[in-house]
């Protein structure tokens, strides 16, 4: 008998899971339930994924998604669940570590929903179903905005009045468990200039930008919510806020209405009217395709360049995530904003998305790192329960 960790990330249309040997932390089995609400597509990997050979996960909603999976898991009669870990968007300012649930903490973590409303919910949703199929078990939750704690209090601080600051109303910053990982495996890429002036990009769907030194958040892009930063491939990003107050004095929008266009109709998706998807967009040829990702890359050199002043100056860029691990184009773009600091991206191996990607005479270090969020909950989960390796 195999005892195990399960980690469930969950999406607004996906969850991915992965399934970890307790103590090793080897990892077993990995998948995608993807086109939840529509007709869900499985795609699994790994030593024990056998038995979801030809399998078809029911349409419908997160928990019924979670219970089918529960369900081929305890169909492994040779494979015994000990723990569950799982990714939670907003931890607000009580959760700057991951935190053994119980019924105090999940209702902490519903209150925050209207902080991440289009993430929480999903999140909750994995909670309470594993909680459904097996009461019993121990889970973990590990919060995106806890790597961000670090950061000074000036970097957290919007200028509204104080009421509101000590009411919670922060910069947290989101892609934390991203950035943990990367910030892990930055010394055996990056060498001693880990410790220094480093941005990480998390171009995905969802997109941010972190500034690290000695390997800590420093600042951010995305704010109080996920909604806030670089444009992303539905979301807006940073915009005035007072094109918030026109849609709803001028254009008589609910709030509902203006969260729909500013998180779900803006974007790559708003801005091309063709796409969220930059395979999509860069194989197109209306113009409007070529604009949407070049105000991508412009926004992300505008939003990079004030984080290298924050940081006074750069040594490593390193690129994460679905865009920036495989959008030779995207990075290229970004790299040539800043030519200026003596950045150079060495072509033949941006094109291979090669681990280095910076020319010899380069004077910032650039790197392709995959990230692993899945890992990361693993290990908190094997630290909480006291699973680890025993030596």
């Amino acid at each position: 008998m195999t005892k195990a960790l399960l980690v469930l990330n969950a999406g607004s249309s996906s969850i991915k899971f992965a399934v970890y040997a307790a103590g090793t932390l080897q990892s077993l089995l990995h998948g995608t339930i993807d086109a939840l609400g529509k007709a869900p597509h499985l795609r699994v990997a790994g030593q024990m994924a056998g038995p979801f050979s030809g399998a078809h996960p029911p349409p419908g909603s997160h928990e019924i998604a979670v219970a089918w999976l529960l369900d081929r898991l305890a169909d492994l009669t040779n494979l015994q669940i000990a723990g569950a870990g799982h990714r939670v968007v907003h931890g607000g300012r009580q959760f700057a570590e991951p935190v053994l649930l119980d019924d105090a903490a999940i209702a902490a973590i519903d209150r925050l929903t209207p902080l991440a409303p289009g993430h929480q919910p999903h999140n909750l949703a994995a909670i309470r179903a594993v909680a459904q199929h097996w009461p019993h078990l121990p889970q973990i939750a590990c919060f995106d905005t806890s790597f961000h704690r670090t950061q000074p209090i000036l970097a957290q601080t919007f200028a509204i009045p104080r009421s509101y600051t000590e009411e919670g109303l922060l910069h947290y910053g989101f892609h934390g468990l991203s950035y943990q990982y990367i910030a892990s495996v930055l010394p055996a890429i990056a060498g001693t200039k880990a410790e220094g002036r480093v941005i990480v990009g998390h171009l995905g769907h969802g997109a941010s930008l972190c500034a690290m030194h000695a390997r800590k958040s420093v600042a951010t892009t995305m704010g109080l919510t996920a909604l806030d930063g670089l444009m992303m491939g539905t979301r807006c990003g940073a915009i005035d806020p007072g094109l918030v107050l026109h849609l709803i004095r001028e254009r008589g929008m609910s709030a509902e209405a203006v969260e729909d266009v500013l998180s779900n109709r803006s974007g790559l998706v708003g801005v091309s009217g063709i796409s969220d998807d930059v395979r999509e967009l860069e194989a197109s040829t209306d113009p409007a395709a070529r604009q949407a990702l070049d105000l991508f890359a412009y926004r992300c050199i505008g939003e990079m360049g004030s984080l290298i002043a924050l940081l006074g100056g750069l040594d490593v860029l390193v690129f994460t995530a679905g865009i920036g691990e495989n959008s030779a184009s995207i990075r290229q773009s970004i790299s040539d904003g800043f030519g200026w600091l003596g950045l150079r991206l060495d072509p033949s191996a941006n094109g291979k998305s090669a681990q280095r990607i910076s020319a010899a005479d380069s004077t910032i270090e650039v790197f392709v790192v995959p990230t692993d969020e899945e890992i990361v909950i693993a290990q908190a989960v094997s630290s909480l329960l006291g699973l680890g390796a025993k030596g």
